[in-house]
């Protein structure tokens, strides 16, 4: 089969054949046709993470639609959406033309909703849909603060926060395209991210109003000390990632005064039926035009000039290759 194949972690996968993979008992063979290059794959592929070195070569790709093929589980024909483990221990991923996935991780998803466009909002969109819901606990009506807007976990948090009926949703961008995707999102208002957290801070505030019942920031860093500076009474910051550093300050007094509280999420702790559940959710979603994360799509040929894009820090959308 086509696969892009990563030879030497910190390298870009190659396009070329690779052996088609074989479902053993309990496992799904899927043919792919949307898989998007996303941070973890290039953590994972880096061979200095907390992972450890991949075994190689391997196919990356943690995450990805398709169709059945072969299954003890699910239909011939049946569309699903599948995460892989490929980079954190041995074994193939979505960027090739098959993929074997174990059943638990595979999920079935109605044919309204178009595969590039579920394949775009991913593990993104479950993990902004069950921050929203079961981390944060989001209530109709409460004021919703975003970090990194204009990323896919920042567009599909304001996406989905207008969906469970926040009634304000504010997020926080640097780049002017990035803050044009968030508005596109659907947020009520965007604030320009800065480096002075004085600044930032004065200028959610004025977004914010009474305060932010809920942030959620994958940003952290400075971003996250202005946004906690900000918020409500009860309010609840939830984080799942540092792209603006791994460190931030917090006040004990502003905490403490407004019972505020900080939390950490991650995709890895979610039992299957909390994904199936998100995927669900999402797609349904998505299939309506409802929830959304701009993208480009690339041949399964070009694999290498994606993966070098997304490791550019420049891509901007989220990319998605197509066998």
């Amino acid at each position: 089969m086509k696969a892009g194949v990563l030879t030497e972690p910190g390298d870009a996968p190659a396009y070329g054949e690779h052996p088609a993979p074989e479902p053993a008992d309990g496992q799904t063979l899927v043919a792919v046709t949307a898989a998007p290059i996303v941070p973890l794959d290039q953590l994972c592929a880096s061979g200095t993470s907390y992972f450890g070195r991949p075994a190689t070569p391997y196919v990356p790709g943690v995450q990805g639609v398709g169709v059945v093929r072969r299954s003890a589980a699910f239909p011939d024909g049946a569309r699903v959406f599948f995460s892989t483990s490929a980079g954190m221990r041995p074994g193939d991923g979505s960027l090739a033309e098959l993929c074997v996935v174990p059943d638990v991780d595979v999920v079935a998803v109605d044919d309204a909703v178009e595969d590039v466009a579920l394949a775009a909002l991913g593990m993104s969109g479950v993990a902004a849909w069950r921050m929203l819901t079961d981390r944060a606990r989001l209530q109709p009506g409460e004021t919703v603060l975003v970090l990194g807007g204009g990323g896919a976990v920042g567009q599909a948090s304001v996406g989905a926060a207008k969906l469970l009926g926040a009634g304000r949703v504010v997020a926080v961008s640097r780049s002017a395209e990035a803050q044009e995707r968030a508005r596109r999102a659907g947020a009520d208002a965007v604030v320009p991210l800065t480096g002075d957290v004085d600044e930032l801070t004065a200028a959610l505030g004025d977004a914010v109003g009474a305060g932010a019942d809920v942030v959620i920031d994958p940003v952290f860093g400075v971003a996250a000390t202005a946004a906690s500076r900000v918020l409500a009474v009860h309010g609840r910051l939830v984080n799942l990632g540092g792209s603006g550093g791994d460190v931030a300050a917090f006040s004990s007094a502003v905490l403490r005064s407004k019972s505020a509280s900080v939390l950490g999420y991650t995709n890895n702790h979610l039992t299957p039926e909390q994904r199936r559940e998100a995927v669900i959710a999402i797609a349904g979603h998505a299939a309506a035009g409802r929830l959304a994360v701009a993208h480009e799509v690339f041949p399964l040929a070009e694999v290498a000039d994606a993966w070098r894009r997304q490791a550019s820090g420049q891509a901007g959308v989220r990319l998605v290759v197509r066998p």
